[in-house]
């Protein structure tokens, strides 16, 4: 009997670019996956009804206590109302702002920052945070409107950074030469309330069209939360001019 002759052929050995069957999770892969999946989803949730909660509860201690006990009814006396002193704060800015704007207000605020403007100490203290608040909440402000890269802290190698006002006064006349300059901070990752504030020539500087939010979020999270893409310009149509047909 013979036999026949065995093949010497082997199976060939499997590419790295070739097809290769999926696994399967196991249980415990899927269990992991779920979990963070829920982190995820519950962790932002929690850390805004947290931080919500905290504000709430502090604006009603600074306000409660002003409320005379006799405006609540006897029912309503055991209860803890959160938000109260949040609406109370909200309606009493409002009235402030409302009587600002007149000239019985506006007669008070002025006659009230003459009588600060007369304390040694006090003066400059309430100055400056005037015009911090003024600078921030102004609406016709232009500190922190924009995003923009610099230079730094080397040759190649580009930073994101805020752009604030021009310099002025004796500042500006100090810096060198006859460029046009700008402030800039620039912050630190993860914590974009700690940073450098430098002035830069502003031919230095890269605009960006990225919102203050984006920008923040872009190094809070260290470059893993992108800005979304702009969206490209829309054309009109023209009746005369028709697009053309794609």
């Amino acid at each position: 009997m013979s036999s026949q002759p065995q093949s010497s052929e082997q199976a060939p050995t499997p590419g790295p670019f070739d097809p290769v069957a999926a696994v399967r999770p196991t249980l415990g892969q899927k269990i992991r996956g779920y979990f963070l999946t829920g982190i995820i989803v519950a962790g932002p949730l929690a850390v805004t009804v947290y931080i919500t909660t905290w504000i709430i509860g502090l604006i009603d201690s600074w306000f409660k206590p002003l409320i005379p006990s006799g405006m609540f009814p006897e029912w309503m006396t055991p209860y803890n109302l959160p938000g109260l002193g949040l609406i109370i704060a909200f309606v009493s800015l409002t009235l402030l702002g409302f009587l600002t704007a007149n000239l019985v207000g506006r007669w008070l605020i002025g006659f009230g920052e003459t009588l600060l403007g007369r304390m040694p100490v006090v003066r400059g203290l309430y100055k400056g945070v005037k015009q911090v608040f003024e600078t921030i909440f102004s609406q016709q402000g232009t500190s922190f409107r924009k995003v923009g890269l610099i230079e730094y802290p080397g040759k190649g190698l580009w930073s994101l950074v805020f752009l604030s006002t021009a310099p002025e006064g004796e500042i500006r006349s100090a810096l060198p030469g006859v460029d046009d300059y700008v402030s800039v901070f620039l912050p630190c990752t993860p914590n974009p309330t700690t940073g450098f504030f430098v002035y830069v020539k502003r031919k230095d500087v890269i605009e960006l069209s990225i919102s203050i939010d984006d920008g923040a979020k872009l190094i809070m999270s260290a470059g893993l939360i992108q800005p979304a893409p702009a969206a490209s310009p829309v054309r009109l149509a023209n009746p005369s001019n028709p697009l053309p047909q794609a």
